[in-house]
């Protein structure tokens, strides 16, 4: 049996992924802040001392910053979210064992390509995590270890609901005229793994129900 490990595994997109991969038949490993605090260095350390068993499934998630204006941020929050959205995860990359034929998901968000002035915080350290997964992808190929970041639009989750002002008035003015779900994005996992799709490799997914204006 395969062995998944989701980092923030009990609520939002994490639980919808842990979800899926354990109706695929995964053995699942949660964390939630108890066991694992991304933004608490020496929580990164306590739970690495604890891993002994390699995974063929790693998803990297965490909950997002406060939306705030550029100049409001102060220099002990860039701080505490380089290290929740940004060191403890290279940590985790460095010393997790992860065996040959694994994947590797990174959840981020769709703002790293089409930036919100007002999710700075959250966009400016996933935009570097996802250079660090991209050059990844290429060293751990030879291995058949896949590298995806799942770019997620707006997904119903408590998140949305607290950011925006009148959470149907904002799904109203959707494309789809809906959020999307957390079980749209864990079915979507698990099934690049249950099919065994390898080739998708160093790729950022959007799952935003078309809502981004880029083209490339």
């Amino acid at each position: 049996m395969k062995n998944a490990l989701v980092i923030g595994g009990t609520s939002g997109i994490g639980q919808g992924i842990a979800n899926s991969l354990a109706e695929a038949g995964l053995n699942i490993q949660v964390t939630n802040r108890e066991i694992l605090d991304t933004g608490d260095m020496n929580s990164v350390h306590r739970f690495l001392d604890t891993q002994v068993d390699a995974v063929d499934v790693l998803i990297l998630n965490t909950g997002g910053p406060p939306a705030k204006d550029f100049f409001s941020i102060v220099e002990e929050e860039w701080e505490y979210f380089h290290t929740q959205l940004f060191l403890s995860f290279v940590l985790l990359l460095q010393h997790l064992k992860v065996n040959d034929g694994a994947y590797i998901f990174l959840v981020s968000s769709f703002n790293i390509k089409e930036p919100n002035p007002k999710l700075i915080l959250s966009s400016a350290y996933r935009v570097a995590l996802t250079s660090v997964l991209k050059t990844l992808s290429q060293q751990l190929a030879p291995r058949n270890i896949s590298c995806i970041n799942i770019a997620p639009g707006p997904i119903k989750t408590n998140r949305l609901i607290n950011l925006v002002d009148d959470i149907d008035e904002f799904e109203e003015g959707l494309p789809y005229g809906r959020a999307g779900t957390v079980e749209e994005i864990g079915d979507f996992v698990a099934s690049i793994v249950e099919k065994e799709i390898k080739y998708l490799n160093g790729v950022t997914i959007n799952f935003d129900g078309g809502l981004s204006n880029y083209v490339l």
